[in-house]
């Protein structure tokens, strides 16, 4: 496919400062010891380290666009509704590329060079997966070794681990113990909820025999998982999830705790409590005995690891429910936090919290991504740490002490009564946010003098802050039609990759202006809903979403609407950005725009990128258009696009396979894997 010229090279900001800088930074890339061979992609994120980053170049700026297809793989062959929830970034391991697909998460080993499918392993159907809320959000396999023997680990939307030999997709034999259900082979599995109930005091009041098919009882919670597990050394540490927060309606749920199993035969070893119990780190911030009943604490976004050092890396999501944390006051450890833990022992090495007492859906949704950094001629081994929020928060990944000054900030309190809001909040002093925080009148729409004061009269009417603004219930008395939130950060399906080798961060970001309200608890309750557990209806519950709507058509904020930043994490400087996607239409067509330069604008849709040799890989969102963009990632010039046969979506990822580089691109309308490649 030629390259095409749909827009001209972008030449960013600060291009001297980014080129001034880059000449200083370290080059650590071949010191680290990431676990991932040269030209492979181990893990979901590329490597233990979770960098989204490959050292391969044969693609470079001046051959990119002659890239080609090579092969397409049809993921909705395994299931429907795929490409609305295909999120598997596939890995390549030793000559074979394995993803999962569909809702039944079938495991599929392919052909690197022609997209043929060598095996596949679909499990069992049971009612637990009939009812889980996550079955098409597997986003990978897992890899280790037995023996020198490669296997593939996955997790099931039932919960149940599998080992799969990852030659021939056969179970491990003498790994975990029989599942006593029809169909499930008779070793080479472990079912996770017998250890995630063991010693938790409502399944044991519950007092009733275990059902290996149904699973929970859903009067105490439901569990399932969407990330693969990460294998560290010897331990293979497992994760979880739960239905999204503003769904729920009810108090009770399982905690997801962190569970640890042996590598080569499955054995149980360690599990760590995501709700601290009595005596243990972090019990005091449950107020009001809530970390008895309370759940949802989980690690549905992947992990990451530093396998010299044994510790791994735990991103965690609010306790049950969002927007209402009345009934579980305190700053609830270890919701939306980051947790280092002793892979062999899940000894607590060091924890952080990034939202108190969470109450804004805030979750992790980004692997924690570990770098060696060069801070004022100080070697530091950190990790970073994106969010939703836009914040980043960079520690030193052995003591967890904040690279930057981390400062705790009054927040704006709830008025709705039977709630409790925290007092303060973690803001980082470095780097800067990715996007501002609240809508001071400098950012405020001013195209023309008429869209400048409409948009003023309308920001009037609401309390406009950053993104800890708790939300209103109806019979407020504030004064103001809502509370307002406006900040910018990335989620899930749009994940940050940092290359390893110059300690920069690449990050999409897009402000958003947002609002809401929360209602009668008993009043939005529906007993038949099968995405609310538990028994207990919590006073309030969430509500109506709002916003400030729009001015003319165009959002009440400044340009840029959406953008893909560079950030040098040794120095903690925003290099430069460029915007992501073309202006949106309303724009263009918009008559007092005619003449204006929207060339910086940005579509409004967040990017997936990842990093290979000297070129930052971005497509341009799941409502963009159908091409693949390349970009020196020393100054984000624009090197090259070409054309996908739709648009890219979650999964992108690299491998060197017989000589040849591969481009693999997730696309949907129908879920595919498309993969490029040089001619020849």
């Amino acid at each position: 496919m030629p390259s095409s010229s749909r827009r001209p090279s972008r030449l960013p900001q600060s291009l001297a400062l980014a080129l001034a800088v880059l000449l200083t930074v370290p080059q650590f890339a071949r010191a680290q010891d990431r676990a991932n061979p040269y030209g492979e992609w181990r893990f979901q994120s590329a490597d233990s380290w979770g960098t989204r980053y490959s050292p391969v170049d044969q693609i470079n700026a001046n051959n990119f666009g002659d890239l080609e297809v090579a092969w397409v793989w049809q993921a909705n062959n395994y299931g429907p509704e795929v490409d609305y929830q295909f999120k598997s970034t596939p890995t390549y391991i030793d000559g074979i590329l394995y993803t999962v697909a569909g809702q039944r998460r079938t495991v599929a080993a392919i052909d690197p060079a022609t997209g043929e499918t060598l095996w596949t392993y679909r499990e069992p159907n049971t009612t637990r997966w009939e009812r889980s809320m996550r079955q098409n959000y597997g986003k990978g396999v897992a890899y280790g070794e037995i023996d020198g023997r490669g296997v593939i680990f996955y997790t099931s939307p039932a919960f149940f681990l599998h080992a799969l030999d990852a030659k021939t997709g056969r179970h491990i034999e003498g790994f975990g113990a029989r599942v006593p259900l029809e169909g499930f082979p008779q070793t080479g599995v472990v079912d996770l909820l017998v250890d995630l109930l063991d010693d938790w005091a409502p399944w044991e009041a519950w007092d009733q025999p275990y059902d290996p098919d149904f699973g929970i009882p859903r009067e105490l919670g439901f569990i399932t998982t969407s990330s693969p597990p990460i294998v560290v050394n010897g331990t293979v540490v497992v994760g979880n999830s739960a239905e999204q927060g503003y769904n729920q309606t009810r108090i009770e749920n399982v905690p997801g705790d962190i569970l640890a199993y042996d590598v080569s035969t499955g054995d149980f070893k360690w599990k760590f409590h995501v709700i601290p119990r009595p005596g243990e780190v972090g019990h005091e911030t449950w107020l009001n005995d809530a970390w008895q009943t309370t759940g949802d604490v989980s690690s549905w976004a992947p992990m990451s690891a530093d396998q010299e050092r044994g510790i791994v890396y735990i991103p965690t999501n609010p306790p049950t429910i969002d927007y209402f944390g009345g009934f579980r006051p305190g700053n609830n450890l270890f919701g939306t936090s980051v947790i280092a833990l002793n892979a062999e022992t899940g000894e607590r090495v060091w924890h952080f919290q990034t939202v108190h007492n969470d109450q804004w859906n805030y979750d992790i949704p980004n692997v924690p991504i570990i770098v060696d950094l060069d801070v004022d001629g100080r070697a530091v081994s950190a990790v970073v740490q994106t969010s939703k929020t836009g914040m980043i928060y960079a520690f030193d990944r052995e003591s967890g002490e904040p690279i930057w000054p981390i400062e705790e900030k009054p927040v704006v309190q709830t008025v709705v009564p039977g709630n409790w809001t925290a007092e303060t909040q973690p803001i980082p002093t470095r780097p800067e946010s990715a996007e501002p925080f609240g809508l001071p009148e400098k950012d405020v729409i001013d195209f023309t003098p008429e869209m400048h004061a409409e948009a003023l009269e309308i920001i009037s009417r609401y309390q406009v802050g950053g993104p800890f603004m708790p939300r209103l219930y109806d019979d407020h008395s504030t004064g103001f039609e809502d509370n307002i939130r406006c900040y910018g950060g990335l989620n899930i399906t749009n994940p940050a990759t940092l290359d390893p080798s110059t300690g920069i961060l690449y990050m999409a970001s897009a402000r958003r202006c947002s609002g809401g309200s929360v209602a009668v608890g008993i009043e939005a309750d529906d007993p038949a809903n099968p995405r609310t557990t538990g028994t207990t209806i919590s006073q309030w519950v969430a509500g109506p979403g709002g916003g400030m709507g729009t001015v003319q058509g165009l959002p009440i904020h400044k340009p840029p609407y959406s953008r893909l930043s560079a950030f040098d994490m040794n120095t903690g400087e925003r290099l430069w950005w460029i915007p992501v996607g073309d202006a949106p239409q309303a724009a263009r067509d918009h008559p007092a725009l005619q003449d204006a330069d929207l060339s910086r604008m940005g579509s409004g849709a967040l990017s997936i990128q990842m990093v290979a040799g000297d070129l930052l890989y971005a497509t341009e969102g799941s409502s963009g258009p159908a091409v693949l963009n390349a970009f020196d990632k020393r100054t984000g010039m624009q090197v090259g696009e070409v054309e996908l046969p739709s648009p890219g979506q979650y999964g992108m990822m690299t491998y060197m396979h017989e000589g040849q580089q591969h481009v693999v691109v997730q696309v949907g309308r129908p879920g595919r894997l498309v993969a490029l490649r040089l001619p020849g």
